[in-house]
């Protein structure tokens, strides 16, 4: 192999590309674990007995403690060496993927879920840092784009591959295919990318901020999915869950900005345009990924589709962006990016609106056209805000500037989701009272137990269609609040200044 590296680390020939082949894998499994187990939740919640709002930690889980670590990612490879982290942080993830998959009660799934997204949180970033090291500078651009493809792809295929495996074998399944990629890659990286090392040093690390971080993001995802099981602040610990989070968030400002070398680096949001692009970003990813989660869960708790089809349903929103990515991409350079982004995030918000007029009646075209139709808003929308929120930013900071969008990006995901199914199953309780306030079943009853149907079988399917509409009523009353936010995340956009001159997008993960 060794013949075939030039000097600074760069590959190439046969070398190159399974080296590549290898990175681009990784970082499609990691990013199809984000999405997998959205169709699964019900499959899950059946098998553990618990309730499918409670399956939801699953997601949120990977999510929180992915975000966590990805602002240690700089300082695990300055000092321990990118590769040495990215194969350690492969075998960590498939050890945990398989305790995920052997996991028989929720606590034990939601904790190797956590240990799953501790792992593979350095491993999205750092799958783009080795591309950029392997690969030549002139060749900078068709590596990004391998990266991005995977990036894009990977949340099309999550929801189709696990429902099509929770369907056909179990939903441990979705766990344990992570094992032979792991250790293919894992294998993979000690053969082609031991000698595209870092070198390292005794970095120091802000241990009070980290635990600060830990201790508030923690304590606010806690409080998020429990409290519509503990009546929110009428219960004691969600009382004392806020007031730790609270306090915890603003011990940990005050701490980061006096910080010499903090684990977040808050410095970066004195730039109005990076402030506004987060907020914009958190805003409106958080109530996509949000989506995301509660469409498959309707779709087969109210309208009887099969974790495979549900898969289906919800993959189209990925198909649009495939093809319009690079378009987006050319964009860019011409068009002032606010206007793109302000573009796909209403975009996102009609997809959404459209879903407003969903009915318990609809067939699957009806679900699966809006999820295509979203497809062409998400590149328009995520492409240019990279370039405005690190366009904003001065060229030292554009790493940490990107590691915190990244964070925020991920815990916005996770938080949208605990309020989103929050709110989704408030209001389906709601809707359920008021239907039945106001249900006169006397000429139901009468014509079904004229056909011979005994009063409890019709009692019970009077519950199950009682039960359907308020869910699809409850759905579709998420989808306003959506589009209320997408239209409110468009609208901010045009706070941040247009950059200037050329910005480099090629630290964002």
């Amino acid at each position: 192999m060794s013949g075939q590296m030039q000097r600074g680390g760069f590959l190439e020939g046969p070398s190159l590309i399974l080296a590549g082949v290898v990175l681009a894998l990784t970082n499609f499994m990691v990013v199809l674990d984000t999405t997998i187990a959205n169709v699964s939740v019900p499959h899950i919640a059946g098998s553990l007995g618990i309730s499918a709002s409670q399956g939801t930690w699953i997601i949120t889980s990977y999510a929180v403690a992915e975000a966590i670590c990805v602002p240690l990612t700089g300082w695990l490879a300055g000092r321990f060496g990118v590769v040495r982290v990215f194969i350690i942080g492969m075998i960590g993830f498939g050890v945990f993927s398989v305790l995920c998959g052997m996991s028989t009660t929720l606590g034990m799934l939601v904790a190797c879920r956590i240990g799953q997204g501790l792992c593979g949180g350095p491993l999205m970033p750092l799958t783009q840092t080795l591309l950029l090291r392997i690969f030549k500078p002139e060749q900078h651009a068709q590596a990004m784009g391998l990266w991005a493809m995977t990036t894009v792809v990977a949340p099309i295929l999550g929801p189709i591959a696990g429902g099509t495996i929770s369907d056909n074998w179990s939903w441990h399944w979705i766990f344990f295919i992570n094992v032979p990629v792991c250790a293919l890659c894992v294998f993979g990286a000690v053969r082609l990318l031991s000698r595209a090392e870092t070198p390292t040093q005794k970095l120091p690390i802000d241990k009070g901020g980290l635990a600060l971080l830990v201790l508030w993001i923690a304590a606010l995802q806690i409080m998020l999915d429990l409290g519509r099981e503990h009546d929110w602040f009428n219960d004691s610990t969600i009382v004392w869950l806020g007031v730790v989070a609270a306090i915890g968030f603003l011990v940990f400002l005050a701490w980061e900005i006096t910080e010499k070398d903090p684990v977040v680096d808050l410095r970066v949001f004195r730039h109005r345009g990076f402030t506004v692009s987060v907020i914009s970003l958190s805003f409106a990813f958080a109530t996509f990924f949000a989506s995301a989660v509660i469409i498959p869960q309707w779709l087969q708790s109210s309208q009887g589709y099969t974790a495979t089809y549900a898969g289906y349903a919800t993959a189209f929103s990925g198909v649009a962006a495939v093809f319009m990515s690079p378009v987006v991409a050319k964009l860019s350079k011409k068009v002032d990016p606010r206007l793109l982004v302000s573009f796909g995030i209403l975009w996102l918000g009609l997809s959404a609106f459209i879903r407003v007029y969903w009915n318990s009646q609809a067939g699957f075209w009806t679900f699966a056209f809006p999820q295509f139709l979203q497809g062409f808003g998400m590149p328009f929308f995520f492409i240019p805000l990279t370039t405005l929120a690190l366009g904003s930013v001065l060229p030292e900071e554009t790493a940490s500037a990107a590691g915190v969008m990244s964070f925020l990006r991920t815990m916005a995901g996770a938080i949208g989701t605990s309020i989103s199914t929050s709110i989704w199953d408030d209001s389906s309780r709601v809707a359920r009272s008021e239907i039945v306030s106001r249900l006169n079943t006397d000429p139901t009853m009468n014509a079904l137990t004229a056909q011979g149907f005994s009063i409890g079988q019709v009692r019970s399917a009077v519950a199950r269609l009682v039960d359907q509409e308020s869910l699809t009523l409850a759905t579709t009353h998420v989808f306003l609040l959506s589009a209320i936010v997408f239209v409110f995340a468009a609208g901010i956009i045009w706070f941040t200044p247009r950059p200037r001159g050329n910005v480099d997008t090629s630290a964002a993960h």
